[in-house]
């Protein structure tokens, strides 16, 4: 089962729950959490602790490390990653790609900031991040993608709609918009120019 519900604030329960950049979350019980970056609309320390347990592994770039100490996260749960690297974590298939801004200063390539690939129960995720369409990234082939859409920090509905209508996942989830920049009439015309891939509406 997938959900989304803000910005990039994605969850998704097969034979584990996985948490991505969890932010306006109440209650919940998470498996793994993963990071892709650290701004505050991806990075909620109130949403992180409503969900974390005593056994919650907790994935990101090198500057989650002190804040999730901070938290009280055991260090032995906290896995720091750099882009293209690999892990399998409790049967998770975890592969880290780029995530960056090329011509925009608000997400350097040298922040080692995070897209994730994940795979749980035959089914393969991609989880971009706060990114522009890179060339790095586009020979990924995947299940379900989930892209930003708002366009200023980001891509934009245009131009996630050709990364999309280029790496032809089954089906794509539209995400970060609603919240600080862009709105559902992006959404509107992203599904309306996306061709033979389901674009899914989770953002309500």
């Amino acid at each position: 089962m997938i959900s989304v519900n803000i910005q990039s604030s994605i969850r998704i329960e097969g034979s584990k729950t996985l948490y991505f950049d969890p932010i306006k979350i109440n209650e919940g019980n998470a498996d793994i959490i993963l990071i892709t970056h650290t701004h505050y609309d991806h990075f909620e320390k109130e949403s992180i602790l409503n969900i974390k347990n005593d056994s919650t592994i907790i994935i990101g770039p090198s500057d989650i490390k002190y804040k999730c100490l901070a938290m009280g996260f055991d260090e032995k749960n906290i896995i720091i990653m750099n882009p293209n690297e690999q892990a399998t974590i409790d049967g998770i298939e975890i592969k880290t790609v780029p995530a960056y801004n090329i011509s925009k200063q608000f997400h350097k390539k040298e922040y080692n900031w995070l897209g994730y690939i994940v795979k749980m129960d035959e089914v393969s995720y991609y989880i971009a991040g706060d990114t522009d369409v890179l060339d790095e990234n586009k020979n990924i082939k995947v299940d379900v993608a989930f892209v930003p859409i708002g366009g200023l920090y980001t891509m934009n509905w245009e131009e996630a709609c050709n990364y999309i209508n280029e790496i032809k996942p089954k089906k794509v989830v539209p995400i970060h918009y609603g919240m600080v920049v862009g709105s559902r009439e992006d959404f509107i015309k992203f599904k309306d120019s996306v061709k033979d891939v389901e674009v899914l509406e989770l953002l309500k």
